[in-house]
Formats: structure tokens, sequence, C-alpha cells
């Protein structure tokens, strides 16, 4: 779709970096403010990350501008601030398919692109894989440098530093650029948070700038720096007091939505040897004032009028799984002042907005740091608390050894509220909670519960709060509950291991695991088999797959995850310990990896509808 209709005349004449680099200097503000515009009016028609590109424009022109990419090394970390790079490198014209089914993947994907030197979908990935490219760029002597761009709070999750610490060490040639918007997803925390916010304060850092830019643009000058500044320096190295320890020449910060100010800026650094850090101050939002004000909720957007500035108002009438687990919070917390609240950044993509305003000493934000949180949460355990871990599917996956080791094994009552299980929509193939139930089923000790609807994920959150000998999983899908009017029903344990029984059939079972019931019970209909809502992965109601097996001809098992080591897995585990003699079929997520689409298009495209589940179901048995 081409909507330039001569409004970017700059930008018209870019269709590769290497177009780019031939603008003269003061063509530079202009592509920006055009590159800007575009990015404004691509992304209201097609949806998607917002604000983080929005802050990301000059940097990314200046950047594309003064390294020889793709021979130059490029990494964007976190992907949400690389949509300007992808308009840049070739990919203009199809921007406006970014996150839509065979349309351009939602971050930095290699299959998509040469400019995109590393796939990413999670933070913090960039330094640690920067230094390996850099390392390997030297042995090959032919100039290449390494640029590494971390932004959206990534450089809060411990394996940044893991990255620097090493990289200080070795000495190799490597640029980490902090894109400092002082947020990530949700606002930013933590001390290191706070370090910045006072050490680069605007009094601060509009002072050091004022006395500074000329200089920073000749080699820095910093003893004419120094000199000049007097006093204010002394807060000035303050900060730059940790990366200079981690072994980083520390520059900045400067200004990041002054295109020829970074130009020069990089223009010097390029040629500076070892390990540089260089700290870029900008506005997530710029340029747009809604999401200026609140770059929280234009962080990731669905199609909106630019002009009116708002955003489509929800269905207030409907719920999400991650509300239904706000409000079960908020009123346990009511009554029980030892329930800990836990997310590693993901506050409102969490349902924890209410429970974090209400009941603010219960309520812990970690940083972008997943380890933490789950060893953290065993710490809480341990002092006789009750944690309750809320976290992605797909993000819990880094956390996997502390599940194991600081969880598990020491049996500790910590609840884990895992959201975004099973398909999850637009953000493709990274994000995909497929593996979660093969993950977490082969850790002894584990509690494991799929709701089928609203009511049951609250009544699976109590009890998994009330069950103190092991840790608990409770595991919910992304969107909307299906009804069930969890507000109004009182709430009660459930009994470990039991299945229920929705429909009475004959020949076939269908042994449904969590929120595909309501396209099992069309199938089950249809074929007039019996459903079942088996409420638990582990431990399996082993009396009712008995029963099943002894009445039916045929056992079909059902979920949202990976058919390798999944629920179904588990029912073929037991079938065959018992002796059983009663063919399975298991329905799941197949052995790739999910690329992004609408829920209802893969679902669909999986075979994971109701259409699909009865096609699969009739193939297999005639």
């Amino acid at each position: 779709m081409n909507c330039s209709l001569n409004k970017y005349s700059v930008l018209d004449l870019i269709n590769t970096p290497k177009e780019l680099r031939q603008l003269s200097e003061d063509k530079l503000m202009k592509l920006c403010n055009e590159l800007r515009q575009f990015l404004l009016t691509s992304v209201s028609r097609s949806s998607g990350h917002f604000a983080s590109g929005l802050g990301a424009i000059e940097l990314t022109v200046a950047l594309h501008y003064i390294y020889n990419t793709p021979f130059d090394y490029l990494i964007w970390d976190v992907g949400h601030q690389a949509y300007p790079h992808k308009i840049l490198t070739g990919r203009r014209e199809l921007i406006f398919s970014i996150r839509n089914r065979n349309g351009l993947h939602p971050f930095p994907c290699r299959d998509e692109s040469e400019y995109d030197v590393l796939s990413v979908g999670h933070s913090s990935t960039s330094i640690s894989a920067g230094l390996g490219l850099a390392i390997a760029a030297e042995r090959e002597m032919l100039g290449r440098r390494t640029v590494c761009v971390i932004g959206d709070g990534a450089i809060t999750a411990g394996m940044a530093f893991e990255a620097m610490n090493h990289a200080g060490s070795v000495k190799s040639d490597l640029l980490v650029i902090l894109n400092d918007n002082e947020m990530s997803i949700s606002k930013n925390v933590g001390a290191l948070n706070k370090h910045y916010a006072h050490i680069f304060s605007k009094k601060i850092y509009s002072s050091l700038k004022s006395d500074s830019n000329k200089m920073l643009s000749n080699r820095f000058m910093a003893k004419k720096l120094i000199e000049h500044t007097g006093n204010k320096i002394k807060h000035f190295s303050t900060s730059s007091s940790l990366f200079s320890q981690l072994g980083f020449n520390y520059i900045g910060p400067i200004n990041g939505h002054n295109v020829l100010e970074l130009v020069h800026t990089l223009r010097n650094v390029r040629n500076m040897k070892g390990p540089q850090f260089l700290h870029v101050i900008t506005k997530k939002g710029c340029g747009y004032k809604p999401a200026e004000k609140d770059p929280i909720k234009w962080h990731a957007v669905p199609k909106f009028d630019l002009k009116i500035g708002s955003l489509p108002i929800e269905n207030t009438k409907s719920i999400t799984y991650s509300e239904i687990f706000g409000d079960w919070l908020c009123q346990v917390a009511a009554h029980d002042n030892k329930i800990i609240g836990i997310t590693p950044a993901m506050r409102e993509g969490s349902g924890m907005n209410m429970f974090s305003q209400k009941y603010p000493k219960q309520y812990f934000d970690v940083a972008i740091a997943e380890q933490h949180a789950v060893t953290f949460a065993a710490g809480l355990a341990i002092a006789g608390y009750k944690p309750v871990v809320a976290i992605y599917s797909t993000f819990l996956q880094r956390a996997y050894d502390q599940v194991i080791h600081d969880v598990a094994i020491q049996s500790l009552p910590v609840l884990f509220a895992v959201d975004r299980g099973g398909i999850v929509g637009a953000d493709g193939q990274t994000h995909q909670g497929a593996f979660d139930l093969s993950y977490l089923r082969c850790v002894p000790n584990m509690i494991i519960m799929a709701p089928s609807d609203a009511y049951e994920c609250k009544l699976m959150l109590h009890t998994g709060y009330n069950y103190q000998y092991g840790p608990s999983v409770v595991r919910y899908p992304k969107g909307l509950a299906i009804p069930g009017d969890a507000d109004k029903k009182k709430l009660y344990t459930l009994p470990l291991s039991k299945g229920v029984i929705r429909r009475q059939g004959n020949y076939i079972a269908i042994l449904n695991f969590g929120t595909l019931l309501r396209s099992a019970t069309n199938v089950a209909s249809e074929l007039d088999a019996t459903l079942v809502d088996m409420r638990f992965i582990k431990p399996l109601d082993g009396v009712l797959i008995k029963t099943l097996a002894k009445n039916h001809q045929f056992l079909i098992t059902l979920e949202e995850n990976t058919i390798i080591g999944g629920a179904g897995s588990g029912v073929n585990e037991f079938i065959m310990q018992n002796k059983l003699s009663v063919p399975v079929l298991n329905i799941g997520l197949p052995d790739f990896f999910v690329p992004q689409g609408s829920q209802s298009e893969m679902l669909s495209e999986l075979g994971l509808d109701s259409i699909g589940i009865y096609k699969k179901i009739m193939t297999w048995i005639y």
C-alpha cells in the first residue's frame, strides 16, 4: 500500500540504508519528521506496537546513516522499537501487514531481512549476542562494527548485566546504546531506574547538555568538559561509574531526539576501540501527544483514528482471563494480608493494575527479571507468606531452573498464574504459549490446572491459593473469558485431580484440557461423544480415565499446547502404565513454531476450532 501522495518527499527517496547515507545532513531532520508521520499513519491503520517506535525515530536514522548496515551489525532489543528500522530497510510498503497472518514479523526476524541480525521477541538478549558477533568480527579482521540498542526497560534484566560483565573483560569493539525512555511496557521500577532518574533528572541533564554539546561533537573532549562544568561533573561521573566498573567507556547522556547530535556523536564513537556505552535520553511516544502522555496505554494499539487521538472503547461487558485473575487477587487480599502479588514488568498485561493500587504493600513489580521473580517468591513462601507469580507462559520459560531448583524441589507453596497459555495471536512465534504444559508437567511436586471458563479460573486460583504442599499452576489463555459469572458465585476448593463429565455420550470420549471446551462441546454433540472437562493436567484423574477407557472405543485428548509432552502425553503414559486397551488420539499444537495471525485464524489453520477438531477425529477413526 502506497500512502505517500507526495507527503514524503525525502522518505520516498529511501528504500535502503545505502540510499539514506547518500543524503546530506541537512535533510535528516525532515526525514525524521516524515518517518514519524509515516509510522503514525501506518500503525493507526494496521495496529501494532506504537509508542516505542515513535521514540526511536532519530536514533534509527542516525544509526543507519553512520553505520554501514547490513555489513555492520545492528541489533534491536527489544523489538518493539524496531518499526522505524523495518521501514528504512526495504519494508516500508509492507509495514501495513505487520503482525498479520503472512505479513511482516512483529519483531526483528532473520528470515525476513538481512538487516535483522538477531531474531528477537523477549528482552535483554542483544548484548550477549552482540558480544559473540563482535568477537567473531575481530577474528575475521574485516573492520565490521557491532551495535546493540537496548531499550524499553530491557537493561533491568540480569542477562544484560551478565553480558556487560563479560564484554567489559574481553575488551572487544562493541557499542551498547541505552535507549533510555524511563519505560518498559509498564513503568520501569527498581534501584537502577531510580539511579537514572536521580542522576539524569531534567535539571542536571539540561545543564550538562548546554555546557557540553559542542565539545561532545569533537571527540567529546572529556578534559575540557570536566574543567568547564566543575562540580556538576561529580553527579555526572557518579552515573558513569556503574558502567565504567563493568569495563565500558561511558558516554552521555545525549538528546535522543536531536538527529544531528546523534549523528556527530555516533561518527566519533564508531572509531573508538573497546566496549562503549552510549546513554541516549528519549521520550516514549515522542511526536504524538496522546502517546507521550500515556505511553503505557499506547505501547501496543488496535486500529485507531489518528486525528481523534483516542483508542477505541472496549466492550465493558466482556472480561479477560487476566482481569478475572486481577479481580480474584483483590478479592483475596481484602481478607488476607499475607498474599503477595508478583509480576516481572507486566502489571497491566497480567491484570494487576487495580491490585497494585488497592494493595501497594502486597504488590511487587520486579522489572524484567523473571528468574528473580520466581526465587523472590520462594523466599516469601519460606517466610510464611502466600506468593502469587503472575507471568506469561512464554516468559516463564526464562525462569525454568528457578521453578525447579528454588520452588519445586523444596515443595514451596508458590502459585503461578500463567497467562497467555496457548495461541496469543499477533505477537507470533516468540510469544505463543505453546510449551508450558510440557515443561511444567515433568516437574515433581507440581499441581497444574487449566480452566475451561471464567468461573473455573477463579475456582482453580482459589484451589492453588489454598494448596500448601507445593507449587501450583493455573494456566489460562489470552483474551475474553468464556462466560461464567465468576463474581457472583461462591469460591470453593476443587478436589485434586478430579475431572467433570460435561456430556455423556457413546463410543468416543473427548478429554478436554482448558478453554477449547466450547469448540469440543459442538463436536461432542455432533458425534454423540462423551465430553470431559479434565481440569487437572497433573495429577490426572486416573479413576475417570479407567472408566472412560472401559466404556468407550476411542479416547481423544484436546489441548492448546504442543502435543509433544503435553496433557495428552500424560494420558498416553497412564494408558500404557495401566495396560488399558483403548486407542488414543492427541489433538493439540503441532511440532513447529506457530507464526503470527489472529487467535481465531491460527486456531482454524491448526485445526483447533470445531470444524478442525471434528475433521481430525473423523479422519483418524475412519
